[in-house]
């Protein structure tokens, strides 16, 4: 994960006492250790200090991670405004305040720019919160366990949308009731349950290396003799929901 800052690095006066503050670091491109773009989480910061804004930039550097980056695009001093909301609109529509306050009036324009202001006191708890928030948007990425392979030798018409693939089975094992797809020399093409399995006549449960069987598809027929199945179980993964925006005001303890 990067961590950048898109104002300038010095610190200048804004109007109302406001300050810039900036942290430049490699870009989103550069982060990615395979040139793909990370998902990013843009959000402002507002703080009691100039202090503060140094104390907790420093402690989102010390949360990275390879798979997104976490950009503060925005940080400034005293209570959250509405310009603080317009500028995070440009962004992932987060306004993190440590020790400030929400000016009156601001509650309804979160409300209606869709905007999320989450109030903390205690720095360990915006780094944690933010980390929480940074995790949800990680794509998670499936890996199957594979449990057979089988080369498609043959093509049986079943109906006007199905087929039976006659298969040989070349290592681990496929049984019904398994998770399976048909990969093609462009990649998985189709995905479905082994409803039925049959040897010659006969119904099976399973298959090993070496044999013979045939597999009906009820809703597919662009399979060719070369394809191959691929037999396989998903994970079980438990990922909270991707964080969103609630156009509201949360104060974090």
């Amino acid at each position: 994960m990067s961590h950048k800052h898109k104002n300038t690095s010095h610190h200048g006066k804004r109007p109302g006492g406001m300050e810039r503050h900036g942290l430049h670091n490699k870009t989103s491109q550069e982060s990615s250790p395979r040139g793909t773009v990370n998902p990013k989480l843009e959000f402002v910061l507002k703080c009691d200090s100039a202090g503060s804004v140094e104390a907790v930039s420093s402690s989102i550097l010390a949360i990275a991670r390879p798979e997104i980056d976490i950009d503060i695009i925005h940080s400034g001093i005293g209570y959250i405004n509405a310009s603080d909301i317009l500028m995070a609109e440009t962004g992932s529509r987060l306004i993190a305040g440590f020790q400030v306050g929400v000016l009156p009036g601001v509650e309804r324009e979160l409300k209606e720019h869709g905007v999320e202001a989450r109030l903390y006191d205690v720095i360990y708890t915006l780094t944690e919160d933010i980390k929480s928030i940074s995790e949800s948007i990680i794509p998670v990425e499936t890996q199957y366990d594979v449990l057979g392979t089988a080369r498609i030798i043959a093509l049986f018409k079943s109906s006007r949308k199905g087929i039976i693939i006659g298969c040989e089975v070349m290592s681990g094992h496929l049984s019904l009731g398994n998770d399976f797809r048909v990969i093609s020399a462009m990649g998985p093409v189709y995905e479905g349950k082994m409803d039925s399995i049959h040897i010659e006549k006969n119904a099976v449960q399973t298959v090993r290396p070496g044999q013979k069987a045939g597999i009906k598809i009820k809703d597919f027929n662009k399979v060719k003799i070369g394809d191959f199945v691929e037999s396989y179980r998903k994970p079980l993964i438990k990922k909270v929901p991707a964080w969103s925006p609630g156009g509201r005001i949360l104060r974090i303890v």
